[in-house]
């Protein structure tokens, strides 16, 4: 290998390291991030959705409410670590406060888009659940950025 192409691997690996280890402002970069994060806590949130309907017998929206307050506490505990560089607030508890107080309200689009879409549109409760995570996730990702990491 010559040195041009080992000076641009170089150049593209710390370009890699950077984008994956470093948190940064742009907007691009964190909704990349987030949707990252966003699919694993909605991997967590799913899947104990599943779970909790399929073998625990709960109601498909008490599940769903369980489920989503799990992909919550993931997507808050990935997210301050990896996705957003600035915080508003420096008090932890008030920051957790604001965040799930988004989550909320992100819970209950996510409620009325699964009961409104099984019950009403007689769709499966998991093919609802797809149609409420597009909402959730843009109402969280926008609410979050603007009011607790601008």
């Amino acid at each position: 290998m010559n040195i041009k192409n080992k000076t641009i691997l170089k150049s593209v690996d710390r370009y890699i390291k950077s984008f994956i280890f470093n948190k940064s402002d742009k907007t691009s970069v964190q909704l990349f991030k987030y949707s990252f994060v966003g699919g694993i806590a909605y991997s967590v949130d799913f899947g104990f959705l599943i779970f909790l309907t399929e073998v625990g017998k709960i109601h498909y929206l008490i599940s769903a409410s369980i489920a989503f307050i799990l992909g919550l506490l993931v997507n808050y505990a990935i997210s301050i670590l990896w996705v957003f560089p600035k915080r508003a607030l420096a008090n932890k508890r008030a920051e957790f406060l604001i965040f799930s107080i988004i989550g909320l309200v992100g819970l209950g689009l996510n409620e009325v888009i699964i009961w409104f879409f099984t019950e009403s549109v007689h769709f499966h409760y998991l093919i609802s659940k797809v149609f409420s995570t597009f909402v959730v996730f843009f109402w969280n990702f926008i609410a979050r950025k603007k009011i607790l990491f601008n």
